[in-house]
């Protein structure tokens, strides 16, 4: 992107969702969620990171405020409510992950995250806000984008024509999910969704090139195939490292798409999203 600069503050927050994957078939469940993946991504690549969102008072909200914590992850300004913990389940089969089934966020679905004044000034001390799809957190991001700091969104690979609307006026960085589209698909596909204010709207394509676009050039990366233990958080693991070193370091797109990349297939020899792993009972 022309003209980039570095954001002078490297403390990164994830915003919105946290889940419990539970791995039906093999009787185990993880920590995750994309926003929570993204802080924790961000702490094992040596950042300062928080989360925030919503919890449940359950035995799989407690695994994963016990994974957060052992992380150095803040969670202060995270709430608790009586109900069940968002919670998905899957299957991992031959090492690639196939959901099943989801209780809709749980008690986070049901009752949204709310930011008080005091929630604003602290997302203040953050250089990148990370929020998704998953997050049920849409109804802040009028607030959280007053706030001048950047923000990325994952719109995964759900996205329709009313969620895009609602939320890409206000994201600098857009992530698409787009397995098996073209190429000049996804290229017609990006330009056609940039607008104000975004900086650079990234579609990866799991075994196909990732393509990004910033207003003015797109530019791509060949997939760079590993055999993966575990498919769980590839894309949040490559979206996490290329934001840090794009927004935060200031890098260029291309060596930061290469930086993303090669930290998913880290990731990816990894069970769980970032481990912590329990039995499911």
């Amino acid at each position: 992107m022309p003209g980039h600069i570095p954001h002078e503050n490297t403390k990164v927050i994830g915003l919105g969702d946290q889940v419990v994957d539970q791995y039906v078939n093999k009787n185990v469940m993880y920590p995750g969620g994309n926003a929570l993946n993204f802080a924790a991504f961000a702490k094992k690549l040596g950042y300062e990171a928080a989360f925030m969102g919503v919890f449940g008072d359950d035995r799989q909200a407690q695994l994963v405020e016990s994974s957060i914590d052992d992380l150095g992850i803040d969670r202060s300004h995270s709430v608790v409510r009586h109900g069940e913990n968002g919670c998905a389940k899957v299957n991992i089969i031959d090492g690639d992950r196939v959901f099943i089934g989801s209780n809709e966020g749980g008690i986070a679905g049901q009752e949204p995250l709310q930011l008080d004044e005091g929630d604003l000034d602290y997302l203040r001390g953050f250089g990148l806000i990370h929020m998704g799809v998953w997050g049920n957190t849409n109804h802040l991001l009028p607030q959280v984008s007053r706030l001048g700091i950047p923000i990325s969104y994952d719109f995964s690979d759900e996205f329709d024509n009313a969620m895009v609307d609602a939320a890409i006026g206000y994201v600098q960085y857009g992530f698409f999910s787009v397995s098996g589209m073209e190429t000049n698909q996804v290229e017609v596909l990006l330009k056609h969704l940039f607008t104000e204010p975004n900086r650079a709207l990234i579609a990866t394509r799991g075994s196909q090139s990732t393509v990004v676009y910033d207003g003015q050039n797109f530019h791509e990366l060949a997939p760079h195939v590993v055999e993966a233990v575990d498919t769980m958080a590839a894309g949040d693991s490559f979206l996490t490292a290329f934001l840090l070193n794009h927004v935060v370091q200031g890098r260029g797109l291309d060596e930061s798409l290469v930086a993303g990349q090669d930290f998913a297939a880290e990731a990816v020899q990894l069970n769980g999203s970032f481990g912590y792993g329990a039995p499911i009972r």
